[in-house]
């Protein structure tokens, strides 16, 4: 049963400085994504989905709000063997060092992990966005009979020196591998990803930063070979490859590594399509969360197009159009929200703190009347008041203020951030 056999680990990210803001103040997978999930909410179905229920979580940045998530959120039955447990990094006599990389977290956390019985480590990333079923790669690790395995996802020659790229034999053994490779060195990284991968132009394996370890090599990789190796995908992987049978399992669904704010944005617009890449709307690949005991969504007179809306939200909008709306979101009268992420809030505001904000002038939690926002992420609790204009567009430069930074043509409002009536932010 693979319950007993597997333990996962899902690595709970560095500082994410390529999602600041939204990082400001959270750890990478404390990230909101699809109006009412968290990005760790994803490694964490899916193993539930692939019948593994214990799973330790590392953390280490800003790593309060994605603590207090999981504690509120995983709580299995007296009556099962499952846990979600936090294993945050600390300082020992042994072990004096803040973690400093995906392995050295994996090293320093062993000794807490081994008091469990299993056979297998599941080591996965906790900010990517995916539904794989485990059990699968699992077996196929057993049938190749490898001391480790690899998720490999194929990919084009736009995205190939973005990736760790691996080359594999006939029996799906990885023979090489090599770190974001220039373009001029592509050609000699072309491997059989299958007939239907090649007519889309993805020759290359890419990794998914996806593994699964035999438990005494991993051990030894940790402990006794690598003693000084700090991360699995540029030291641990590469140092394996001529020393252990190493095998590529490959992905061929929907993946992606959020890992700036442009991936991010365009993840969660996805999801509004008609045919989404990532489908939250299927029984069998479930994505949980936290169960929040929240009143259904309120809309009047809104004209509503390729959106998703989240529970709890108050919306008098004019329109709103391939976007994504977040948990008790409040959007006024006579506003349009055009491609844009809004995560909604924490809490709501009663009449008498409405009342009192407007004495000291201060814009509701949500956003106002009249509104345009188009190419925008509004962090949570923000407050945007009346004739508010915010438009982002490929011709705005990068740049960081205290209410707002601009990434790649996106505006992101930063959490709690109070923009007062009558802004304008177009150019």
């Amino acid at each position: 049963m693979i319950s007993k056999k597997v333990i996962a680990v899902i690595l709970g990210g560095g500082a994410g400085t390529r999602l600041y803001p939204l990082t400001a103040a959270r750890s990478k997978p404390a990230v909101p994504i699809a109006g009412k999930y968290r990005l760790v909410d994803i490694p964490i179905s899916n193993c539930i989905n692939s019948n593994i229920n214990r799973m330790f979580v590392l953390t280490q940045y800003n790593s309060a709000s994605l603590n207090k998530h999981i504690k509120n959120t995983y709580q299995f039955s007296a009556f099962s063997s499952g846990f979600v447990d936090i294993l945050a990094a600390e300082q020992t006599p042994e072990s004096p060092g803040w973690f400093q990389g995906t392995a050295d977290a994996v090293r320093q956390s062993l000794k807490h992990i081994h008091k469990e019985a299993f056979e297998y480590v599941l080591i996965l990333s906790g900010d990517q966005l995916y539904q794989m079923d485990f059990a699968e790669m699992l077996q196929n690790h057993e049938k190749s009979n490898a001391d480790i395995s690899i998720a490999t996802i194929p990919v084009g020659e736009k995205e190939a020196p973005e990736f760790g790229i691996l080359k594999s034999d006939d029996n799906h053994r990885i023979t090489s591998f090599i770190e974001k490779p220039t373009k001029d060195k592509l050609p000699e990284w072309v491997c059989d990803t299958g007939e239907f991968m090649k007519q889309q132009g993805r020759h290359y394996l890419a990794s998914m930063g996806i593994y699964i370890f035999n438990k005494s090599i991993l051990y030894n990789l940790l402990d006794s070979e690598n003693k000084d190796a700090t991360d699995f995908g540029k030291e641990i992987i590469p140092d394996s490859i001529s020393h252990y049978n190493v095998a590529s399992f490959q992905y061929d669904g929907y993946w992606t590594d959020i890992g700036n704010i442009h991936s991010f944005f365009e993840a969660n617009l996805s999801l509004t399509l008609d045919l989404p890449p990532f489908n939250l709307f299927d029984n069998t690949k479930m994505v949980y969360s936290r169960a929040r005991m929240l009143p259904p969504a309120k809309i009047s007179g809104t004209k509503i197009e390729h959106s998703i809306i989240a529970e709890g939200s108050i919306i008098h909008a004019e329109s709103i159009a391939n976007s994504v709306i977040g948990i008790r979101s409040r959007i006024g009268k006579g506003t349009t929200i055009t491609s844009c992420y809004i995560m909604g809030n924490d809490f709501y505001e009663t009449i008498d703190e409405i009342n009192h904000q407007q004495e000291r002038q201060m814009p509701k939690l949500g956003i106002g009347d009249n509104c345009e926002l188009e190419n925008v992420i509004v962090d949570k609790d923000c407050r945007i008041g009346n004739n508010v204009i915010i438009k982002g567009g490929n011709h705005i430069e990068n740049s960081d203020h205290p209410l707002f930074s601009i990434k790649d043509g996106i505006i992101v409002i930063k959490k709690g951030a109070v923009i007062n009536d009558g802004f304008l932010m177009t150019a």
